[in-house]
């Protein structure tokens, strides 16, 4: 069976429909949109539109399974530690140039403290780790654009998951079926970025922004990727999701993840309530 099947199988015990098909990324004039959610409880579908097969590139929502990671093997103790300085051979940009604890790292999304933990990791845990969660098509060789596995494996890269499999596979993490410790489940909730939606609504979530590769292996500013994966708790339901938005145009005014979790935020109580 393949990996492909498997991921897509799991996904289907949670009554999620996904297409046995391979996954593919969209034509380079596409605009791909998909919005999904499930009863965190019972799996059931509440809503799931647009195409929500296809895999992408997880970006920053990757940090979630990060901290997970990072918890179970002990590497991070709690939202506040371990506080790691910055340094100048990061080379990351302005925004970035800070001493980083796991929460500002969340919800900051910096990326040096992401490679910091796959560092510690090694390559060989970290690839066991991310066969073990079943993520995506599992693939962190890295390679396209001369991306590093160990390091840059979710940035633009080898690693691709769908809609239906985020949604999948944060319905195995809440439910405490991953492999990793209990204590790993709820400091990852305790680090994760909240966000307070309307009519009451809790939300959880991680964004994750980037740009498509073109056929020359370079990012293509006009294919923005933005995503929002969580889960969120109202007065009589909860439920996981996951927004993705593959554009065919540049977000200037602000990242398009930032545009995809402000309308998930605004929409998402909309929708299920009224179900």
């Amino acid at each position: 069976m393949t990996i492909f099947r498997r991921s897509c199988l799991a996904a289907m015990s949670l009554g999620i429909v996904v297409a046995l098909s391979p996954i593919s990324s969209a034509s380079a004039t596409e605009k791909v949109e998909c919005t999904l959610i499930i009863d965190a409880k019972t799996g059931e579908t509440i809503l799931r539109k647009g195409t929500c097969d296809q895999g992408f590139y997880p970006q920053s929502t990757f940090k979630l399974p990060l901290a997970m990671m990072g918890y179970d093997a002990g590497i991070l103790t709690s939202s506040t530690a371990p506080l790691w300085p910055y340094k100048a051979e990061y080379k990351r940009s302005k925004r970035e140039q800070k001493d980083t604890m796991p929460q500002i790292w969340l919800s900051d999304s910096i990326v040096w403290y992401s490679q910091e933990i796959t560092r510690k990791l090694g390559k060989k845990a970290f690839g066991d780790y991310v066969r073990g969660f079943g993520y995506g098509n599992m693939d962190v060789s890295g390679g396209p654009g001369g991306t590093d596995g160990l390091t840059e494996s979710w940035l633009s890269s080898s690693l691709k998951i769908s809609p239906d499999e985020q949604v999948a596979f944060l319905k195995r993490f809440l439910d405490g079926k991953l492999p990793i410790s209990a204590e790993a489940v709820e400091k990852t909730k305790n680090a994760a970025p909240t966000f307070k939606g309307n009519a009451d609504w809790h939300i959880v979530g991680k964004t994750g922004s980037g740009s498509m590769r073109n056929s020359a292996g370079k990012w293509d500013p006009n294919r923005p990727i933005g995503w929002f994966v969580g889960w969120g708790h109202g007065q009589t339901r909860s439920v996981i999701f996951a927004r993705l938005l593959v554009d065919t145009k540049r977000h200037t005014d602000k990242p398009i993840s930032f545009t995809v979790r402000d309308s998930m935020i605004r929409d998402l109580p909309k929708i299920v309530d009224k179900r």
